[in-house]
């Protein structure tokens, strides 16, 4: 059993996050200082709304500079959602700028032909590299996504997986060393949610 810590800015599905992962056998430990984060193996980044009011909310928390030294000490980060969006630069959806942690952009999810935005529902991942979430040669991996925007890194090397939205290929897995981020929601994917999550914890140093 790990000691998780979920950090509670007012923007994340904290409740089925913390039932998931507690159901794994895990401890949940809320974030809103420094100090909380003391005993913690993992963090993780939850999002549930826009980007602005989030990186707002985030700032008064004064756990920003923290993220970031986390994350640059190898410390096992986890993003989920919008968790995802605000670690990039900046996003078509506010002016403010975002933590900078991954280089690039979040887009607007164009609204052409088939598609349509905002993208709800499941949809099946591709695997685009080895990644801690997904086994190579495994098949039927559905997940469940709500978001309107969708992200651009400049390193396209991070993206671990992608899903099919029309003509577009729609960044869904991201990992890049010890920071993993996923634009789906794993808390409302059902087992296979629960599985991914259980591979990310069994991953946790």
């Amino acid at each position: 059993m790990h000691k998780i810590g979920l950090i509670d800015y007012g923007m994340g599905n904290i409740h089925s996050v913390t039932k998931s992962l507690e159901s794994l056998g895990e401890e949940i430990l809320l974030i809103k200082n420094i100090d909380q984060s003391k005993d913690c193996k993992a963090l993780i980044l939850p999002g549930v709304g826009s980007f602005d009011p989030a990186m707002i909310n985030l700032r008064d928390t004064d756990l920003i500079m923290h993220i970031k030294n986390w994350i640059s000490s190898g410390k096992s980060f986890l993003g989920i959602c919008l968790g995802l969006q605000l670690l990039f630069e900046s996003s078509d959806e506010g002016s403010l700028s975002g933590l900078g942690i991954i280089k690039g952009q979040i887009k607007k999810i164009p609204s052409i032909f088939d598609q349509r935005s905002p993208h709800v529902g499941w949809c099946k991942l591709n695997q685009t590299k080895n990644n801690t979430l997904i086994k190579d040669g495994e098949f039927n991996n559905w997940v469940y996504f709500v978001h309107s925007y969708h992200a651009v890194p400049k390193d396209s090397n991070i993206i671990a997986a992608n899903v099919n939205y029309g003509y577009e290929k729609l960044t869904a897995i991201i990992e890049n060393d010890n920071l993993l981020a996923c634009q789906f929601h794993p808390e409302k994917s059902g087992k296979t949610g629960e599985k991914f999550l259980r591979r990310w914890l069994e991953n946790i140093q």
